[in-house]
């Protein structure tokens, strides 16, 4: 027992990075795989739990190692400014402009959620106000400590009742089995492999993660904990996601448009107990993703412009503020900030590939890690996830502008 209690003691940041990934936008892609493909793409969300978990250990290990953000590296090992101006610049306009964009998606997934658990509420048109208030009192008064503490009972709270509904359903379990060993490409299925991957391996989430890291944990020794962290914490992710794959496998739904339809579509065959799982696991997706797009924008523009007052540092609030006023915004008058979105997708697909071979670069350099570089197996793992993120952000950008 205190043996468990010492492992949950180590939770940390991975678990804000799990929180991240897990939003409403996750839910709806693999809803729309779950219900379009069965089980047949679970081996394209455990790919991308592997390669997540590659990506963000490396991060995290710059943090632990450095102490300093991804984008303060960056900035120092990129030597010549017009190299340096174009990356930070698509670094920042992906990051801010894209999680300004996406918070929209964040807060509207959680009122979803509320509106599935109280329906015919009169409070509907302020539940994007209710959720932003909300949301801007845990990032004013909150410190990392306090977070962590937010997010780890939200992701537990996520995580139970999407389980929950996956078990409701009584799944095959061999062909949960199947779907997760034997990788198959059922005709119409590449975009929806390219979004379960794109919808993990995510950005901003590579600079969130490297911050965060160094507000825990400020030793070399504490390397085996950040591994550990990391990949609990992300597997913990990856597991929900399938929960959601193998829930939307089984409920009767073909029109998907948003989270919430898959809520609804489980009332005829499950009743009303799975309809408030589902939701409720909605909500606290909604949220969870709702606090982190703001942080991990703060964080980056607090690197790549040389902050140094930490998350109390009134220029650090101001970016958060901005982007959670653009989400609420957005919402509350009912504009569809789609062409936003889709610069944010373009943005995310040159951002991706070109951040995972700066991180590859960086953790090989002897001046920047000494004797923590990447072994000849995180390597070659290494180029195997920048070529394929490499493919996933041209696809990503042909769906775009197609």
């Amino acid at each position: 027992m205190t043996k468990h209690l010492f492992m949950f003691k180590k939770i940390g940041p991975g678990i804000l990075v799990a929180a991240a990934f897990v939003g409403p936008g996750t839910i709806t892609i693999c809803t729309l795989a779950g219900v379009h493909f069965g089980y047949a793409l679970i081996w394209a969300i455990l790919v991308s739990m592997l390669a997540t978990i590659l990506l963000q250990e490396m991060a995290s290990r710059i943090g632990v190692v450095t102490q300093t953000g991804l984008a303060d590296i960056i900035k120092r090992e990129l030597h010549n400014p017009w190299v340096k101006g174009f990356v930070i610049t698509i670094i920042l306009g992906a990051i801010l402009v894209g999680n300004a964009a996406y918070e929209a998606g964040n807060i509207g997934g959680a009122t979803l959620g509320l509106e599935q658990l109280f329906q015919s509420s009169q409070l509907e048109p302020f539940y994007p106000s209710m959720l932003g208030a909300l949301a801007f009192l845990l990032l004013w008064f909150g410190t990392y400590k306090t977070l962590e503490k937010v997010f780890m009972v939200l992701v537990g709270v996520m995580g139970v009742c999407f389980l929950v509904c996956a078990i409701i359903t009584k799944p095959s379990v061999m062909e949960i089995v199947k779907g997760a060993l034997i990788p198959r490409l059922p005709e119409g299925s590449l975009l929806s492999v390219i979004a379960l991957v794109g919808t993990t391996v995510v950005p901003y989430n590579l600079f969130l993660h490297a911050s965060l890291v160094k507000e825990k944990w400020k030793s070399h020794s504490d390397l085996k904990k950040v591994r550990w962290d990391t990949a609990i914490s992300i597997g913990v992710g990856g597991l929900v996601s399938i929960a959601i794959l193998i829930t939307a496998s089984a409920a009767p739904i073909e029109d998907v448009t948003s989270a919430g339809d898959m809520a609804k579509g489980l009332e005829p065959l499950f009743g009303k107990g799975a309809t408030y799982f589902m939701a409720l696991g909605l909500l606290a997706a909604g949220v969870t993703s709702a606090i982190t797009a703001p942080l991990a924008a703060s964080f980056v523009a607090s690197s790549c412009f040389g902050w140094e007052g930490g998350m109390q540092d009134k220029r650090f609030k101001l970016v958060w503020i901005i982007v959670l006023f653009f989400g609420v915004f957005f919402l509350s008058f009912d504009i569809k900030p789609i062409e936003v979105i889709q610069f944010a997708q373009v943005a995310n697909g040159i951002l991706l590939p070109v951040i995972a071979m700066l991180l590859l670069w960086m953790v090989n350099k002897k001046s920047v890690m000494g004797k923590f570089r990447n072994s000849f197996v995180q390597n070659a793992l290494g180029i195997a996830i920048v070529a394929f993120t490499l493919f996933l952000g041209i696809k990503s950008i042909i769906k775009v502008i197609g």
